[in-house]
């Protein structure tokens, strides 16, 4: 359990405004090759063992749709390094971007996901809202990449003690970035709470 939840403290958080749009940044490093990595957020077989199965043309210029969540169109396709693709969920479409770099033995994975926010929804619930989600998503990349197994139920894995406990540092954590980017202790720590209760069954 205790290390599940130490993975919170080895990724690097951004949070950035420009009017009602809002970024996350998410940047992390992985003990793999960046040619292994690539292939697994980018191979529909793989992408099903760590985050949920996948369908479509996953090629630039091709449209992909994950099961029960987003879909959309790959604008940029850069093998083995830069990956950028509409995300089309519940009725809002934002951008997802990743960049894989070489880092010594390892790979450093940087994902941005920009968005357009209303105010009232980035005052309720902040930037965990999308953050506490990419959290789990990359806790299950690293997961398989350690252990090549399967590990895409992260509903089932919210219910467990150590679930809990993680999406309640991940949400801590993105309560933080939220602070450093100039909210006020109140706000971020509101709307972390509120993101966490969210996210918790």
């Amino acid at each position: 359990m205790k290390d599940i939840v130490n993975e919170i403290g080895l990724a690097h958080r951004e949070v950035g405004a420009d009017g009602e749009t809002r970024t996350i940044l998410v940047r992390r490093r992985y003990h793999a090759e960046v040619k292994d990595v690539w292939d697994a957020i980018t191979t529909a077989d793989r992408i099903a063992r760590w985050f949920s199965p996948v369908t479509g043309d996953l090629r630039e210029g091709g449209h992909y749709q994950i099961q029960g969540n987003a879909g959309g169109e790959i604008l940029t396709c850069e093998p083995p390094h830069h990956l950028k693709l509409t995300w089309v969920f519940g009725g809002g479409t934002s951008e997802v971007e990743v960049r894989l770099a070489e880092d010594g033995d390892a790979t450093l994975l940087e994902l941005r996901h920009t968005a357009a926010v209303p105010p009232e929804m980035w005052d309720e619930y902040g930037p965990g809202a999308v953050g506490l989600g990419w959290d789990l998503a990359l806790l299950g990349l690293v997961l398989h990449l350690r252990t090549g197994r399967s590990v895409s139920d992260p509903d089932g894995f919210g219910r467990t003690p150590e679930g809990a406990d993680f999406i309640a540092a991940s949400g801590r954590a993105w309560g933080e970035a939220h602070r450093a980017a100039g909210a006020t202790e109140e706000q971020a720590t509101a709307a972390a709470e509120r993101t966490i209760a969210f996210y918790t069954p």
